[in-house]
Formats: structure tokens, sequence, C-alpha cells
């Protein structure tokens, strides 16, 4: 896959550790990325990105020295693995063992044609226009990445991986009586294009139009403190930035997370079971591999209201003397990996989605959410809910809109106090940023009440 031998890429390990350092790895990626936008009927833009490179990283207990080459001739390696090298050490040079071999773990997913691309996105086109009258532009885009990875690592160990992700984003604008409102639907899986189909295509059109011509009802209400159910699926994007920042240890290092120092204690109610999972198939966060070479694994950071784990890569689990959850992540062979969600999601509980509803008097039903603001040290944040239901006598009432949900994470984690039987998980196109480095997610939820949060 890559014209490196086993050899060569031991040499380079060699090389970066030739100064000292508890450890070194190498990374190679040769991505190839296409995209098109049709937007009024016409593609507008197409796009087609290559990135081909390695980087090579350097431990030395919290320290690490990083460096990346597009060049992979063994002399530019070698340079960038004495850049990688140059920390300050006392350590003797360590000796690496063979490396064993890396098998490619999937087979190969051919990159979609453009004129393929362009039928779907016609197709999408017209259907909505078939769909509403109301319909007065479409903007749909077909995105693809095919990575295919190497890895290597100062322990002996590494990996051959290759990673297809396929994404299809609809945006519809519609308008009405002199008003004009957006939906939006999308679907991103780790696989080629082969699961956008009639029938899919047909549920996002659903999903947008009908966002939109909700919208166009919906209303806004006086605010205030009040009880807040968070439908299943899409809410999810609150257990991911909200609390699940808060769990990535290499903020628990630093102290910077609320949730430092409670590993063992209770942090919420005990009918609440948190997990971080990176086994879903075909799941945005889905790692046979993580980018340190550790095997894709499922983490339950929550068990029954226990706090009973933290997303580690390698350092923060030397770091902790644990070992590493799978969760060392990185967006390309220019950064270093850091500690990351995959798919994290709060179990299934055992109450029904009508019984959560029956039981509040006065309250909001938040749908969907668009953006958010977080804070994740002390995990106070901000939501817009996009689509919801005022509560009224324990029945779903006046649809509304453009509402801020106002709250801290911990907390909402602690005043939830029931549980649908209803997981969903969620796989629109999510992207999650952190030190300006974004990789796939998804998040997941069932219905749950949370007793109050500030609704403004």
């Amino acid at each position: 896959m890559f014209p490196l031998t086993d050899q060569q890429l031991h040499n380079v390990l060699s090389t970066a550790l030739n100064r000292g350092g508890e450890y070194a790895d190498v990374f190679i990626e040769d991505t190839h990325f296409n995209s098109l936008e049709l937007q009024d009927g016409t593609v507008s833009q197409a796009q087609q990105v290559i990135l081909y490179g390695a980087g090579i990283r350097v431990v030395q207990g919290t320290q690490t020295g990083y460096a990346y080459t597009m060049d992979l001739s063994p002399e530019s390696l070698r340079q960038a693995a004495r850049f990688a090298g140059c920390l300050p050490t006392a350590n003797a040079p360590i000796h690496i063992p063979a490396l064993s071999p890396t098998p490619l773990l999937t087979s190969e997913t051919p990159m979609l044609k453009p004129d393929t691309s362009k039928e779907i996105l016609l197709s999408v086109n017209r259907r909505a226009h078939e769909i509403s009258p109301f319909v007065v532009r479409v903007k749909a885009t077909i995105a693809q990445h095919i990575k295919k990875i190497r890895f290597v690592c100062s322990e002996g160990t590494g990996f051959s991986d290759y990673r297809p992700r396929t994404t299809l984003f609809i945006t519809v604008v519609l308008q009405k009586d002199g008003k004009t409102q957006m939906g939006f639907g999308s679907r991103m899986y780790q696989r080629g294009a082969e699961f956008i189909t009639p029938e899919l295509i047909e549920e996002l059109l659903q999903e947008s139009i009908g966002q939109a011509l909700f919208l166009f009802e919906a209303r806004q209400i006086e605010g205030g403190e009040m009880p807040v159910i968070m439908a299943a699926g899409s809410s999810g994007i609150l257990m991911h930035e909200a609390i699940g920042h808060a769990f990535e240890a290499d903020f628990i290092r630093t102290g910077e997370s609320i949730f430092s120092g409670k590993l063992g204690q209770r942090i919420c109610d005990s009918h609440i079971t948190i997990v971080d999972d990176g086994t879903m198939p075909y799941d945005a966060g889905m790692l046979h591999y993580d980018d340190e070479g550790i095997p894709g694994q499922r983490t339950t950071l929550v068990r029954n209201g226990i706090l009973t784990s933290y997303l580690h890569d390698r350092i923060s689990a030397r770091h902790f003397g644990v070992r590493s959850t799978g969760n060392g992540r990185r967006e390309s062979f220019r950064h270093m990996p850091l500690p990351r969600m995959r798919s994290t999601y709060m179990c299934a509980g055992e109450a029904t989605e009508e019984d959560i509803i029956r039981s509040v008097k006065h309250g909001i039903y938040a749908q969907s959410f668009t953006n958010g603001q977080v804070q994740i040290g002390a995990g106070d944040f901000t939501f817009f809910m996009k689509k919801g239901y005022l509560i009224e006598d324990g029945r779903l009432t006046m649809p509304l809109r453009d509402m801020n949900i106002i709250g801290n994470g911990p907390k909402a984690l602690q005043h939830i106090s029931m549980v649908g039987n209803n997981l969903c998980i969620d796989h629109s196109a999510a992207m999650c940023g952190k030190a300006g480095q974004r990789v796939g997610v998804s998040q997941g939820l069932p219905t749950v009440l949370v007793d109050k949060l500030v609704v403004g």
C-alpha cells in the first residue's frame, strides 16, 4: 500500500528515539477526497483533494515532539524523525523490536464517479420539487473520503487500515405566504455510496421539507426555568458537547474538567449508563484501530450513575497507569492524536416516551438543535433549539422554534429523572472540532426528562 519496507520504518523509529524518549510512532496516510455540489438544478462546485504524507511522534512523559512530511523518501522521513526526537530527555535510546506484519483489514470501496454523483444529486432536486410546491431552492452535496493508513510504533506493533466515509447533505428552502424557511438533513457512514438509495433520499427530503414546513407554524414563548424533554436521537448533541468532552482524559489530566478526580464516584442517578463506542459497523465513530494502534472497543464511562472510566489516548493512559481506551484520534498525518469521542450515547432506560411527556405539566419538548456553545471545563452550555413543542398538562401543544436551552452539563446530568426505552443513534453528518482538528463522530440519546433547564 505504501512504498516503505518494515526495515525502513524500523530505521525511522530508531532515528526518532536516537536521543532518548519513551515511545515513538509513524502514521502514514493516503487520502482521496471528492465532492460534488448541486444548487438550483445545476452542478455548482466540484472538489478533489489528495493528502499524502507521514507524521512522526516521540513521547517523553506528557511531552510530545511531532513532525510531518509529504515526502515519503527514507531520507525525508529520517529528517522528520530527527526533528520529532528533539525532546529534552536523559533516557538512553530504547530497543525497538522487529515490526509485526500489518495486513489490510478491509476491502477497498471504489470512488463515486462524477456522473453517478451528478445523477444522484439531480434526482434529489427533482424529487424535492415533486414533494412540495413551496420548494424554491435545493442544495445537495455528496462528499467521499477514501483514507488508507499504515501505522507502526516502537513497541513493534502496527496496523494497516482502509477507511471509506461517504456523506450526503440536503438543504431545502421553502417560501409560503411571503415567508421563507429552510430545512436540512444529512447522513454519514464509514462505507461506500451504496447506502444512498432512493428510499434514503426520500427519507432525507421528507425530513428536511417537513422541518421547513413545521417552522412556518412554529412560535416562540416567554422563557424561564422549566422541565425540558430531550427527544431521542439528535438531542444526543447535548450528550456529546455538554458532557462527553468533559470525559476526555487530557482535560482530566490538566484538571480542566469538572469530572477530574471523580472516578468511582456517583455523578448522576443510578438509572443512567453512558457509553462511548468505537465498534458499531459503518458508524462515523467506528475504529478497527484508533490512530495510535489501539484496537477499537466499547468503553462504559458511567455505569448505573457511577463514573467508571475516562476516554484515554496513550499519553493519558500512561499518566494514569491504565490501558488506553482506544480514543487516540487525529484529523490527518499533519496532526498529533488526542483523546476524542467516537459514538457517545446514553443507554436506554425503562420509561416510554409517552409516560415521560405525560409526567410534565408545563415544559418544553426539544426535538432538534443547530448551533451551540460549551465551556468544557465548567460544562456550561447554550444550545439553539430549532424545533420543539410546548408541553401543557402532559400533552405536546404549540410548535416552537428558535429557542435557547441554557444550562450546565454535569448538573443537567444530575437532574435527569426519567430515561426512555427508545435509544436512537443519530447518523447525521457530525464532525467534532477540538484543538483545530475535526473527526467524524456520532451521538445518541433515548428520550430523557431534565427536571430543570433555562429556556430563553
